[in-house]
């Protein structure tokens, strides 16, 4: 009987958590990524900054050399650039995509892909910002294969948002 109130007495306890806990949610599925940089990389900071901007949640897991971990993902070494993030269901976002492009590729079905990238580092694309500076880029989606294809161009810095 008493392990009966005590059940009672701790969901009253959980109840306004439970309750709650998608109040800020709005309908949208919570976005988190796991992201693997080196603890000396500022402009993967910079990134994570941007990630959390828009909504994202990180985890930030530092290693002194990621490249197994990108080869694990299955990013090949024209892909890849600094740091790379992996999202709850396993797509891979290599280097400095924008948090748009991540955000409407996991809405979308893409048969057989892996995951963007933004091979190198793009002076201006999130992250890389210097002053006013802005070079034009290419996110590219990544297939099981090893084949890419362009997904999104971006020419003007006001397109990454």
């Amino acid at each position: 009987m008493i392990k009966k109130y005590l059940k009672i007495a701790a969901l009253l306890l959980l109840l306004p958590n439970l309750v709650n806990a998608n109040e800020g949610n709005k309908g949208e599925d919570i976005l988190e990524l796991l992201v693997y940089k080196t603890p000396t990389c500022g402009c993967c900071t910079k990134w994570i900054t941007h990630i959390e901007s828009a909504g994202f949640i990180t985890y930030a897991k530092d290693y002194q050399d990621i490249s197994p971990i990108k080869a694990k993902l299955g990013i090949a070494a024209n892909y890849r650039s600094c740091h790379s993030a992996v999202s709850r269901d396993g797509f891979a976002f290599e280097g400095h995509v924008p948090a748009k492009f991540i955000r409407q590729f996991l809405k979308e079905e893409h048969a057989d892909a892996i995951g963007l990238s933004v091979p190198a580092m793009p002076l201006g694309s999130p992250g890389m910002e210097v002053g006013d500076r802005f070079m034009p880029y290419e996110v590219l989606i990544l297939y099981k294969d090893g084949s890419s294809k362009v997904y999104a161009e971006v020419k003007t810095y006001e397109e990454q948002f």
